[in-house]
């Protein structure tokens, strides 16, 4: 019996197993929402934006195994689409987007709702498609699966036109995909795998740097057994926060712009570097001159061979799937019984510790004011740990990721890469309902909650119970902190002098609102908030408006030069004398 391209869209999602499609109807896809209203394999969340379907399925995939699926209007509904799916791309994230599109006869005619949503979407996309005959529709959808989730995971576009789904043809799923141009690689070479073991061994000071590769290859157990097996310290990049353990003593905190003193130091002073899915951004090494200035021997692992040697040239390059990579290296290390040298293991860590003495994420809580960090502090007593957290982008981003010890992969999720405001709710709705029975917490600023609050419409819809956690410093944080460091305190266009009553909005969506404005009603508050296990609350802390984000590595500035926050600013931060090998590290 022949069905409707519709009914094949709906038919393949089916196929895939897919429990959640987030997205808005409109003209150009009323087809298939007529298709999805006759079946019950999935539920479809209705968004009140399109920016938030794509986030909402961007948040379900980093908290599950699974592809998130989005399905927008063409037109504005596909270019609203565009920042969730830029968003998905900079940090790997495995989505597929189905985008309406105009008649095949009406395209490129300046169509009512016509965008080139191929066009408009190739730079940020893993893959695209525009299916104009609904006989490659099935066949379509199955490589959209694939492309998306296997290599380096990423979002796929398919974008179809209206008549494509009106059109009738007989429907056959495929098992299986060969595509001639796309072969991952997912064993690493042999002989590369075997030179980074035996480097491993001669290391004096070895260093782990892990990024979102590890997490999406869902290698955190191969990450912490090669970990313990060399003994070295481990940092993780904003992304691979909880593929080591937060809370283990061989972590030194996330490195980078906003890193710790020991993991930015130990990253610039280490004599051999295990760099594992991540790919030495700007944020994390700040300028490649400055980070190679001090001598190191790189192991760089990393499914994608264009993330290799990009920014920084590596001496061992392996390419391949980081959780099969690791397996091997830690047999070889094994069977070899290849360790580094113990004692010189342990003056590394004697100058590692050093540097960890001061707690250079110290900060001090009077008792009339709420510092930021205090409740992202408290929010990790009062869950656990244990909670799935979300945040947008700024400094309360940076707070979250310092503070909250994620002790586990796929817990933290935020934009890295494209650095999205907005993000944070929609995404806590995707994750909340992948995993129902988890505490899910969305830390945000007033700034970014405004850019979809919309989607506590959505919240009240579906029954979504995320906490949201709204450090609300009145100001646009990160932009204000760059204006008092580097802009003489010319605070322009940063301070938000008309907010909304958050408690009231909260209410008016039908939901719980809070207001603290005292550090001795935070973790109450908290506490509270996470006894409604099926009430959305909305917590406004009230908190510090001068606070800012350290440490801090400064544009172009290496990451020993960092500006390290008040009560460091006057140590003698000197060395043990173990300095005669790699030089001053104060």
């Amino acid at each position: 019996m022949q069905i409707s391209g519709a009914e094949i869209v709906v038919r393949c999602l089916q196929e895939e197993g897919v429990e959640f499609v987030f997205g808005y109807p409109g003209g150009a896809v009323l087809e298939i929402y007529d298709a999805i209203f006759q079946q019950d394999s999935f539920r479809h969340v209705l968004v009140r934006h399109e920016q938030a379907a794509v986030h909402a399925a961007d948040g379900y995939s980093r908290s599950s195994n699974k592809v998130g699926v989005a399905l927008v209007t063409s037109g504005p509904g596909a270019t609203n689409a565009v920042t969730g799916i830029a968003t998905a791309y900079s940090d790997s994230i495995p989505m597929v987007v189905i985008s309406g599109q105009v008649g095949t006869p009406a395209i490129g005619l300046d169509a009512f709702q016509e965008v080139d949503m191929v066009g408009i979407t190739r730079p940020c996309v893993k893959h695209n498609f525009l299916v104009k005959d609904v006989n490659d529709l099935a066949a379509t959808m199955k490589k959209a699966f694939y492309i998306a989730s296997t290599g380096r995971p990423g979002p796929v576009v398919v974008d179809i036109p209206k008549d494509v789904t009106i059109a009738k043809t007989d429907f056959q799923y495929p098992d299986s995909v060969n595509i001639r141009s796309y072969v991952p690689i997912n064993k690493g070479h042999p002989g590369q795998i075997k030179k980074a073991v035996n480097l491993l061994g001669e290391a004096k000071r070895p260093f782990v740097y892990v990024g979102g590769g590890a997490v999406l290859a869902n290698a955190s157990e191969e990450v912490r057994e090669l970990v313990r097996l060399i003994n070295a310290p481990c940092t993780n990049t904003l992304m691979g926060l909880g593929a080591y353990p937060g809370t283990d003593p061989q972590f030194v905190g996330m490195l980078g712009m906003h890193g710790t003193y020991e993991a930015n130091m130990a990253m610039q002073y280490c004599d051999v570097l295990v760099a594992i899915g991540a790919r030495f951004d700007d944020r994390v090494i700040s300028v490649p001159s400055h980070f190679l200035a001090q001598p190191k021997k790189i192991i760089h692992i990393d499914i994608d061979p264009s993330s290799i040697a990009k920014r920084v040239k590596v001496d061992i390059p392996i390419v391949g799937n980081v959780k099969d990579v690791l397996v091997e290296m830690i047999a070889q290390l094994k069977a070899g019984d290849v360790r580094p040298d113990a004692e010189a293991l342990g003056n590394w860590w004697t100058q590692v510790e050093a540097w960890r003495a001061p707690q250079s994420l110290w900060f001090d809580q009077p008792e009339d004011i709420i510092k930021p960090q205090f409740v992202v502090q408290k929010l990790w007593e009062v869950t656990g740990g244990d909670a799935i957290v979300t945040s947008d982008v700024g400094q309360h981003q940076m707070f979250a990721a310092q503070y909250y010890k994620f002790d586990r992969p796929k817990q933290w999720i935020n934009s890295g890469g494209l650095g999205t405001m907005g993000f944070g709710l929609p995404a806590a709705m995707g994750a909340q309902l992948a995993n129902p029975d988890a505490t899910v917490a969305c830390i945000t600023g007033e700034a970014s909650i405004q850019m979809n609050i919309q989607e506590l419409s959505t919240c009240k819809q579906y029954h979504v119970p995320v906490k949201i956690v709204n450090l609300n410093n009145r100001y646009l944080g990160m932009v204000r902190q760059w204006q008092e460091f580097f802009y003489g305190n010319r605070y322009s266009e940063s301070y938000m002098d008309a907010l909304p009553d958050f408690v009231k909005l909260a209410e008016a969506y039908g939901h719980v609102g809070m207001r603290i404005e005292r550090p001795a009603d935070v973790e109450p508050a908290l506490r509270e908030a996470m006894k409604l296990k099926e009430r959305l609350v909305f917590l406004d802390f009230l908190t510090d408006q001068k606070a800012n984000v350290f440490p801090m590595v400064g544009n172009g500035k290496g990451l020993n030069q960092m500006d390290l926050p008040p009560h460091m600013r006057d140590l003698q931060l000197g060395v043990p004398p173990y300095d005669r090998d790699y030089g001053n590290l104060s």
